[in-house]
């Protein structure tokens, strides 16, 4: 009997075992750590993901890989074609256009980041604003910002930068497309925050005397926080596309420094005679645009909640 009793033992501690285990196997996934799942399975996510690290650490180690700076002059290579010398070749002045595509690389990147951040937060507190106070201020700020609307921006920020220094005209650039960028977008969060703020801890928040403006900061912009996250990609695009427009047509960087932009104004002239000056920096620009699209659409089926990645944040 007691052999029996043994043996009934051991079989329930081994059948407790697989429960044990059995529960061990449910395990609960952080919001954020599901937003990651659901990325990295996307490959062209990951793709493009690769591709912006990759400029950006060849924006800022690039220039060790030349003894050639971006504003040095080669008369003895003038306009000559890509060798072991000059990686990219020269422009028709002698510029080693590897130096100044590392260059003008870095600091197109420099503008898009900055200027995307910034108008994604001037948009997210001035459309919450508008939306959650309601009433004039609500009518008044839809006036305003459809008033903005009408202004030429692109004109407006050619003024500002033309004005400028050959130093000074990035950080004008910067200014003029983050102080002129947000207007559209603020319209939009806006509209989604009109939804937001019939929630029911948003009126408890307002009915217990919480501060409107900690109320905007900690319940509204947070709820918008994975539209604001793909709207900051897809304005760092934009913005990518607005710089090289403007320094394409002079209106932009001027020299000595430079962007993709310019090289590619300087580059136009000499198309037939020296393919290279623009085709390298041509390359870069699509590539570049390229993986910030391609991020933009990773992040935006990772943040969806209607995503078919599947999974369930707990």
């Amino acid at each position: 009997m007691s052999h029996k009793n043994e043996i009934r033992g051991v079989a329930a501690d081994k059948s407790k075992n697989g429960e044990e285990s059995g529960q061990k196997t449910i395990q609960r996934t952080s919001r954020m750590a599901l937003y990651a799942h659901r990325y990295f399975r996307s490959t062209s996510a990951v793709v493009g993901l690769i591709i912006f690290i990759v400029l950006v650490l060849w924006a800022i180690f690039g220039r060790f890989l030349t003894h050639y700076n971006y504003t040095e002059l080669d008369f003895a290579n003038l306009g000559a074609p890509p060798s072991a010398e000059h990686y990219f070749g020269t422009t028709s002045e002698g510029s080693d256009l590897y130096a100044m595509v590392v260059h003008g690389l870095g600091r197109s990147l420099v503008i898009a980041i900055v200027s995307s951040l910034g108008v994604t937060i001037i948009a997210a507190i001035v459309g919450t604003s508008i939306s959650f106070f309601e009433g004039w201020f609500e009518k008044v700020g839809m006036w305003i910002v459809d008033m903005l609307m009408a202004i030429p921006s692109f004109l407006l920020i050619a003024m500002m930068v033309s004005s400028a220094s050959s130093d000074s005209g990035w950080l004008w650039l910067i200014f003029g497309l983050t102080v002129l960028g947000w207007i559209g977008q603020a319209r939009v969060l806006r509209t989604m925050t009109m939804s937001l703020r019939e929630l029911d801890y948003i009126r408890a928040s307002k009915f217990m005397g919480v501060n409107s403006f900690v109320i905007i900061l900690r319940h509204l912009v947070p709820n918008l926080g994975s539209i604001l996250i793909i709207d900051t990609v897809l304005t760092a695009v934009t913005t990518v596309a607005s710089e090289t427009s403007l320094s394409f047509l002079g209106l932009g960087i001027k020299a000595p420094d430079t962007s993709l932009g310019t090289i590619l104004n300087e580059g136009q002239s000499a198309i037939m005679t020296q393919p290279w000056t623009l085709i390298f920096p041509s390359l870069v620009l699509i590539v570049l645009c390229f993986s910030m699209q391609m991020i933009g659409d990773g992040l935006r089926d990772a943040l969806d909640p209607n995503s078919r990645s599947g999974g369930k944040a707990e």
